[in-house]
């Protein structure tokens, strides 16, 4: 247990000595201060939804930890972005697969970085449900109110893949679990590229709830997961 999280901690302090200090500093400010302002507006449909969230995330994760059944399966994981860019968010079932979910966040790639080095995240992506019911699978889902540990960080974006993600995910495919920085991989773009990436348990709860757990395979279930991605449709 020891070894792996070690390895954890040097993948992230890989992704934040890529960064400079001030870059990363300027960047989380301007997007604490822009959600600080954006949960001020919205601060009593928050409040409201902070309960509804909660226990849909806890319901996921007894899931998780107790129901092993059809409805879970790992996947890979990948987070990236250019240094002055967003971060994209990918899940493929296997490394040589097109990504099964790609979506770009609102959040600054630095700002991140500089979070995962401090404790636990949870993303929460929250889509809004028709009046008419509609097949569209909730990964299918286009546009997403994020949520970063609960406080509000814009909109998030489903993606198509195109030659740039390809070129991204095919680079770190032989990579099972670590982060670093690659160069650049498309024509004319002169940014390095942070990339962190690992094994996530899925759970599917219903068509409206899923979650993704990044994987330790040294805790035995015992500690919560560094990373959660919770993707609601309500």
């Amino acid at each position: 247990m020891y070894i792996y999280r070690k390895r954890q901690r040097e993948a992230i302090s890989i992704m934040a000595s890529s960064v400079n200090k001030k870059e990363v500093e300027q960047s989380h400010f301007k997007w604490t201060s822009k959600t600080s302002n954006n949960n001020e507006e919205d601060a009593g449909k928050s409040k409201s939804n902070s309960r509804k969230l909660h226990g849909l995330a806890l319901v996921l994760r007894l899931r998780s930890l107790f129901g092993k059944n059809s409805n879970q399966r790992v996947m890979i994981g990948t987070l990236f972005g250019n240094k002055r860019g967003h971060v994209h968010l990918s899940f493929q079932k296997d490394p040589k697969s097109d990504p099964t979910l790609l979506i770009q966040l609102a959040t600054p790639i630095t700002g991140l970085v500089r979070e995962m080095g401090c404790g636990t995240i949870r993303i929460t992506l929250e889509s809004e449900k028709r009046v008419k019911k509609s097949d569209l699978a909730l990964v299918e889902e286009r546009v997403w109110r994020t949520y970063y540990n609960g406080v509000k960080c814009g909109t998030a974006t489903r993606m198509e893949c195109g030659d740039k993600e390809r070129k991204i995910l095919k680079a770190v495919e032989p990579i099972s679990m670590g982060a670093g920085v690659l160069p650049a991989v498309a024509d004319g773009d002169e940014e390095e590229v942070i990339y962190m990436r690992s094994k996530f348990e899925r759970v599917i709860g219903s068509s409206d709830s899923e979650a993704f757990y990044m994987l330790n395979p040294d805790n035995n279930g015992t500690a919560p997961p560094e990373l959660s991605i919770y993707l609601l449709r309500i």
